[in-house]
């Protein structure tokens, strides 16, 4: 006759308390829901769709074109659109051509005046020896070919033109504290004597020799234009 089996004592000689209980079933792990409440969510997605239309905009406004009229910001030179009213053209005009000249002095040292500006997108000769742009996208009436400091007006009518427009078109500033990127105390000389006005309203008239000083004060220097100017 068989005899029944029973669970074995525990060492205590206690009977284990879980004989002849049902062990319960897992659970299965439990996911971690979104701490976030339902009606924040699609407020976020908007928040992310926005800054990717700002993002989009701010690129295409950085590479879209020009618009037809500007003041000129410093730091930007211009790219074809209407500065001051200076227009930009496929060709020059001579309908009212003359030369000034200007220097510039920051803290004793002679500053290079660029080529090409007022020449966007300038084509560089070098075949002379010296760089002498002879072509670009198009001409703005107040543009220089070469780093002699000429400026060149070249417009379709006689009119007043100033230094200020000449800094608009080449995207630099220009005050009674900078020149370009130069800061400091400028003093300026018109024809040998010194402009006590807004840098910005010298005039450029025929043959002007013009001199900004940013610091030191330099004696202003004579410059003689070619014959053909």
């Amino acid at each position: 006759m068989s005899k029944k089996r029973t669970a074995a004592p525990s060492r205590s000689g206690q009977p284990p308390q879980d004989a002849g209980r049902p062990q319960p079933a897992r659970r299965p792990p439990v996911r971690r829901r979104s701490t976030l409440p339902p009606w924040l969510l699609p407020a976020g997605m908007t928040v992310v769709a926005l800054a990717v239309i700002f993002v989009a905009l701010y690129l295409f406004s950085r590479q879209g074109s020009p618009s037809p009229s500007s003041s000129g910001a410093p730091g930007t030179a211009a790219t074809g659109q209407t500065i001051d009213g200076v227009q930009c053209q496929t060709s020059e005009q001579v309908a009212y051509h003359i030369h000034a000249h200007l220097a510039i002095f920051v803290d004793g040292q002679p500053q290079t005046v660029p080529y090409g500006i007022g020449i966007p997108n300038p084509q560089v000769d070098n075949s002379s020896g010296e760089p002498f742009v002879g072509g670009g996208s198009c001409f703005y009436w107040l543009h220089t070919h070469t780093t002699d400091g000429v400026i060149h007006i070249e417009s379709p009518d006689q009119r007043q033109y100033t230094l200020g427009n000449v800094f608009d078109i080449w995207g630099q500033a220009l005050s009674a504290t900078q020149v370009a990127s130069n800061k400091g105390a400028v003093t300026a000389y018109v024809n040998g004597q010194r402009y006590s006005g807004d840098p910005r309203q010298i005039p450029l008239t025929p043959h002007a020799v013009i001199q900004l000083n940013v610091g030191t004060d330099v004696a202003p220097k004579p410059y003689t234009f070619p014959p053909n100017y």
